[in-house]
């Protein structure tokens, strides 16, 4: 496997500095707009989340919402029921068990209704600036294409990609990732023959 060549790669054609592509103006948008974001664009949950953090301006608001008005307000995002009720059960836990401070730790993040690990890596290194890696469908993809995993469960993945890639790049892998696969290396159709990477992936379409 080529992962120094393909981190230099990654370095020169792509920023180095953090990126969210999640639009939040503190961690507990964050949290829900991660939480939106399972099976939906991140395009589609900004534009969601625009006029939903200018309606609930509070924890307070979320904790106390309307479960059915909640569920309007998200729907577009699809699987609105389990999300709305995560993003209120979360909110309330927050408050209760918090004080309305987001924790940092994966234990306690991960005990939010609705946060699995890569919900809570986003908030980790966003938030936080904690090395953590974020397994999104573009990061399984390219990875597996690159030889770096052949495991199909993102926290298998996530920990192989902390045994491989040097701790600083952790964070920005999947930014730079997510760039690749909108990009060049499109889930559809991928354009391997102008990919910077070709000759270092086994997975290219020849």
């Amino acid at each position: 496997m080529y992962v120094k060549e393909i981190l230099n790669i990654l370095d020169e054609v792509f920023p180095t500095e953090d990126k969210c592509y999640l639009i939040h103006e503190n961690p507990w948008q964050l949290l829900f707009s991660t939480i939106m974001s399972a099976q939906c664009t991140d395009d589609r949950v900004n534009m969601v989340a625009e006029k939903l953090y200018k309606k609930y301006t509070r924890l307070e608001d979320f904790a106390d919402a309307d479960i059915k008005e909640l569920e309007n307000d998200i729907k577009s995002t699809g699987f609105y029921h389990n999300k709305a009720k995560n993003i209120k059960a979360a909110a309330k836990m927050l408050l209760e068990e918090y004080n309305g401070v987001m924790p940092s730790e994966v234990e306690k993040l991960t005990a939010l209704p609705g946060v699995g690990r890569k919900t809570a890596n986003v908030v980790r290194s966003h938030i936080f600036n904690l090395p953590s890696i974020v397994v999104d469908t573009h990061v399984k993809r390219i990875s597996k294409k690159w030889g770096f995993t052949e495991s199909d469960d993102p926290v298998k993945i996530e920990f192989e990609l902390m045994e491989l890639l040097p701790r600083e790049h952790w964070i920005r892998y999947n930014t730079q990732v997510i760039a690749l696969g909108r990009t060049i290396c499109k889930a559809r159709k991928p354009d391997c023959g102008n990919c910077l990477f070709a000759k270092y992936c086994p997975g290219k379409t020849l």
